[in-house]
């Protein structure tokens, strides 16, 4: 029973409702604003790398300049994408044949007689081999891993088991994981090699993981979804 039945519910101030309808409304459009905007920037970074490659008269611009007139204003941002798309379809294309197998490996071969340029394009080819390599599945578990020093507790991705000079060069007969640390706002990280028996496997998905290191641990896994988010920021203050 309500111990003051005389007293009605209280209503919210006007600065109360302002409150939560400013609430509410950062909660929708921030995610929407915030995509818009990465997406935004990041197809004008593809642009400025990949338009400057195309020669001069063919460059979208200049084609919409040629066929249309130059009082036209046709938006190029987002053609540099499209235009590396369609070049990497094609180059994979090419590589499944017979001749581009033999070409690339023509490339390689003389691309491994350059000492510098060799240690480079073997780093960056092995990284993308095993980031979209189809035979394994690269950091689809996460962990947690004393870092920096025990007692504190990171979350990692765990890479895979330690193989070649690193697993034979460790002074220790235990297995060991290769486990990826990576630091907000996932700029950067840190590889460690850890006792597979210090490592605590988690249920948590890559992609909850990567919530949690990019929001400095504000969005947590499983947590509140944005309808409730909502109703809390409408109720009176």
């Amino acid at each position: 029973m309500d111990p003051h039945p005389d007293h009605p519910p209280r209503k919210p101030s006007l600065l109360g409702g302002l409150r939560a309808s400013f609430l509410t409304g950062l909660v929708v459009v921030l995610p929407i604003g915030l995509t818009i905007y990465l997406i935004y920037t990041v197809v004008g970074w593809i642009d400025s790398w990949i338009l400057p490659l195309i020669p001069y008269g063919w460059r979208p611009d200049q084609l919409v300049t040629h066929y249309i007139g130059a009082d036209a204003n046709f938006p190029t941002r987002g053609l540099g994408v499209i235009v590396f798309l369609v070049f990497t379809v094609i180059i994979g294309w090419i590589a499944k044949g017979l001749i581009g197998r033999s070409v690339i490996s023509q490339a390689e071969s003389l691309v491994d007689r350059m000492p510098v340029v060799r240690s480079v394009y073997g780093g960056f080819k092995q990284i993308t081999e095993t980031f979209f390599a189809k035979s394994e599945k690269s950091f689809d578990k996460t962990c947690l891993v004393e870092f920096p020093r025990p007692g504190c507790w990171a979350v990692g991705f765990v890479a895979t088991t330690a193989k070649g000079e690193i697993a034979e060069r460790l002074p220790t007969d235990r297995k060991m994981i290769a486990v990826f640390v990576a630091l907000t706002p996932l700029t950067s990280g840190i590889l460690l090699y850890v006792p597979e028996e210090d490592v605590i496997l988690l249920d948590m998905k890559a992609d909850d993981a990567v919530k949690l290191i990019v929001s400095a641990g504000l969005v947590a896994p499983n947590g509140k979804d944005m309808r409730n988010l909502m109703d809390e920021s409408a109720k009176p203050v």
